[in-house]
This record gives C-alpha cells, structure tokens and sequence, in this order.
C-alpha cells in the first residue's frame, strides 16, 4: 500500500496525525520528524524550504500518495515550491484564523504561533481576510517548542512560559485562542487549565486531514482496506522519539534513522 507522508519539525505534527488516523483508519502513514533541525520557528524561510524539500523527497521515494505539511513555518515557507516539484495531493496548514473570527463574541481573539509563522506573508494574508470580522492579537512563543520536544508537557517551566503567553491575551478580552503551531495543541490540557473553561481553543488538524481526505478521493487511487498501520522516522536521535511516542502518540513504536539526511 502506497502510504501518506506526514512531517513536521519535530513531534508536533503527532497532533495532526491524530486527526489523520481518524479520518483515514485503513492508510499507512509515515511520520518524519525532523527533530535534528527543530524548532523551524527561528531558522530563515530558505532553511526551511531546503528542509521540506528534503523530507519530501525522502517520502516520495517511499511511494508516498500524499504529503501532510504538518507544520505551520514550514507550510509558509515551502507549500508552494512542494506543489511545483510534486504532482500529488499535498496539504498544508493554516492557522485557524477563519473559524476563530466566525466563533468569537467578544470581537478578539488570540493566536499563539512561532515568531516564523506570525512574520510569513501568508499568515498576513489571513488576517487581511478575516480580521475585519474580529481584532486579531499575535503572541509569539519563544521556547515553547523546545519544552515540549523535550516532553515537559505541564512541569513547571512550561507552565510559566505558557501563562505569560496566554494572560495579555485573555487580559485583552480574547475568547478565543488559536493554536497556530501543530505543537501546541499537545499542551491543550494545560492550556484549558490555566485559561479556564470560558476561551474557545482552535486548532487545525480536524480541517486538514478533512481536506486529505477529500483530496485522496478525488485521485484514482483505490480507497484503503483494513487497519492501517504507521512508521516513525527521525533525523535526530531515535531513542528520544521513541521514548515520547507512549505519552505523545498513545503507544509505543520503533523509530528509524532518517536516511539520506
């Protein structure tokens, strides 16, 4: 069976592959993190890129039917070069700027990303779009990738960073909170903690494996049969993803080396 490629700097995309694997339960998936070179948020647009295109290609020599961009800096930064080089289905992402504008009732809302997301051209895109309809307010979260790669999910340093993050924009009336970084949504539970039951929290996975979904069924691919099964891969240190998969991913995998790197 031909898989679905799925990459991301480093475990975040695991957030998006939840959503993937329920959408799409027959697929193989492969998952590439791209942990020796994480966080993207702070590398230049054209690192990023060459990244991408290296995943990419290490995928489609796998026979991959589709590539998942499963981070937010790397869809800015490479979506389009990936389009022109691959003729396949591939899905990138995009902070939910759209349906938080649509669900506030204040009139704010709140969007955490990396400061490489927040300065791309086609974040400011999305909120020429759409922030006529609501006051769009950008907090950029510096460390916040590094604690969760390192699964500190709620210990006291993260706790800290993520509280400072959060309070100017609940101060500012936001009610609602965008996680514009694949990584956060692994923090949800913590984040719902320190925010409280009142802000809505969005994120983006559910939309794009939704758009996968419709993308593969407009192919001429046969729909997949069965139980699908998955395989990790890493360019950095294989033992440290492993060890994150039981809590990150739900149950323990093997890893392999990101050959070709």
């Amino acid at each position: 069976m031909k898989p679905i490629g799925v990459f991301d700097s480093g475990v975040g995309g695991l957030s998006v592959l939840r959503h993937v694997r329920a959408a799409l339960p027959a697929e193989e998936l492969f998952y590439v993190a791209d942990s020796a070179h994480a966080p993207y948020g702070d590398k230049s647009a054209a690192f990023i890129e060459a990244r991408a295109l290296a995943i990419a290609g290490f995928l489609v020599a796998r026979n991959a039917r589709a590539l998942v961009v499963a981070c937010n800096t790397a869809t800015a930064a490479a979506i389009v070069r990936l389009r022109e080089r691959y003729d396949l289905p591939i899905v990138g992402m995009e902070p939910a700027v759209k349906p938080a504008a649509e669900a506030t009732k204040s009139g704010v809302i709140g969007v955490l990303a990396t400061s490489g997301t927040l300065e791309s051209g086609k974040f400011a895109d999305l909120v020429r779009r759409f922030g006529s309809q609501a006051r769009v307010i950008v907090q950029p979260c510096p460390g916040l990738v590094e604690r969760i790669e390192s699964g500190d999910l709620e210990g006291p340093l993260t706790r800290a960073l993520l509280e400072g993050f959060i309070a100017p924009l609940l101060k500012a009336g936001a009610d609602t909170l965008v996680l514009g970084c694949t990584h956060y949504p692994l923090l949800t539970p913590l984040l719902r903690e320190l925010a409280g039951p009142s802000p809505a929290i969005v994120e983006s996975g559910a939309a794009v494996a939704r758009q996968l979904a419709r993308r593969l069924a407009e192919t001429d691919f046969s729909p997949a049969r069965g139980e699908g099964g998955e395989r990790f891969f890493s360019s950095g240190e294989p033992a440290r993803l492993e060890a994150l998969l039981p809590r990150l991913w739900g149950r323990a995998a093997p890893v392999e080396s990101l050959t070709g790197d």
